[in-house]
C-alpha cells in the first residue's frame, strides 16, 4: 500500500522524502541518547523538515504542471482523470507535510528533555 503510495507520487519527490523522514527518525533517536547534543541536533532536525515541506510543494507544483498541460494538449477530459490526477499531485505534498510534523513533534519533545 505504502509502496503503491510512492509510486503513485512520483519516485523523484516521494522516495527522498520517506528517507528524510528515515533520517529524522534516527537523528530523534540519537537526540533522545546523547543528551549533550541536542541544540545541535534540534537545528538539523528543524532546518531538514524546512526542507522537506517545500520539497512536498515542488512536487505538488511540478505535478500540476504536468496535468495542466496534459490537460491542454488533450483538451475537453473527464472528471473523473482530472480527479486522478489532481490526487496524485498531492501525495508529494501531504507527505511532505506529514513528515514535516513528524519532525515538529520530534523537535518538541527534545526540547522539553533539555536541562
Amino acid at each position: 500500500m505504502i509502496l503503491d503510495r510512492i509510486y503513485e507520487g512520483g519516485p523523484f519527490f516521494m522516495v527522498p522524502i520517506l528517507v528524510i523522514l528515515l533520517l529524522v527518525i534516527l537523528l530523534f533517536i540519537k537526540g533522545v541518547v546523547k543528551k549533550e547534543t541536542n541544540s545541535k541536533t534540534v537545528k538539523l532536525i528543524s532546518s531538514i523538515s524546512l526542507f522537506v515541506l517545500v520539497w512536498g510543494f515542488l512536487g505538488q507544483a511540478i505535478g500540476l504542471i504536468g496535468a495542466f498541460d496534459a490537460i491542454e494538449s488533450i483538451g475537453n477530459i473527464s472528471s473523473e482523470v482530472l480527479a486522478g490526477g489532481l490526487k496524485i499531485s498531492f501525495l508529494p505534498l501531504v507527505f511532505g507535510m506529514f513528515t514535516f510534523l513528524i519532525a515538529r513533534v520530534g523537535i518538541i519533545i527534545l526540547t522539553l528533555l533539555e536541562k
